[in-house]
């Protein structure tokens, strides 16, 4: 079961009780999109998107750590209070983007924090290959299938606090994995809804209330 909702992801982790999520798989807001124009960023209104790329307070990170087992957090090179949580960090994770060296306006990779205590990895995946973004943050499938396939195990219950283009929600539907997760931007919302519909034909989909989706 996949069960995605149009709200703020402090008020969905409020409702669920300590370590109820075996993992949290989530990409937050980095603050650095409020600047320049790149790339493939061109299609996207940055007055738009520079409103929600705010980096997440204390009080996220303190809820996100409560509610789950165990975190992937996208951008952990951003948050360095992250790293305060443990005197032992050793198993981020890099997503090798596959980009020339010339090119000195684009990242190369991308790093995600872990809480979990496993070698470091790197999964190499062409950015080029991550073409017609309905998000400007969005994450391959792939890398995410990948993700679940390494970190993941069957019967996990999965988190995602920023759906936005809603790959992982499909990852986790291919992956047979229980997924909740919410998206504070109804735009936003309802393009990951119609991308999931897309790339996933076959899913069943049914809105219980207004703002709440459940696909299966």
């Amino acid at each position: 079961m996949i069960t995605i909702s149009n709200e703020d992801n402090m008020t969905l982790m409020s409702r669920y009780p300590d370590q109820y999520f075996d993992l949290a798989i989530v990409d937050p807001p980095y603050g650095i999109l409020n600047k320049t124009k790149r790339g493939g960023d061109y299609k996207f209104n940055m007055k738009e998107y520079s409103q929600w790329d705010i980096k997440p307070n204390q009080a996220y990170f303190d809820e996100l750590f409560r509610v789950s087992k165990n975190q992937i957090i996208w951008g952990g090179n951003y948050f360095g209070e992250l790293w305060l949580r443990s005197e032992y960090n050793k198993g981020f994770i890099i997503w090798d983007k596959n980009q020339p060296e010339t090119l000195n306006n684009f990242a190369m990779a991308e790093m995600a924090w872990s809480s979990l205590d496993k070698p470091s990895k790197i999964f190499r995946f062409s950015v080029r290959k991550n073409r017609n973004k309905i998000h400007p943050t969005q994450k391959p499938i792939e890398l995410y299938q990948w993700l679940l396939k390494m970190y993941a195990k069957q019967g996990d219950k999965i988190l995602d606090t920023h759906l936005g283009s809603g790959t992982l929600a499909i990852a986790c539907y291919i992956a047979k994995l229980e997924l909740t997760a919410c998206e504070i931007s109804e735009n936003y919302f309802q393009q990951a809804v119609e991308k999931i519909q897309a790339d996933l034909p076959e899913v069943s989909i049914s809105y219980p209330q207004s703002g709440l989706c459940l696909i299966k």
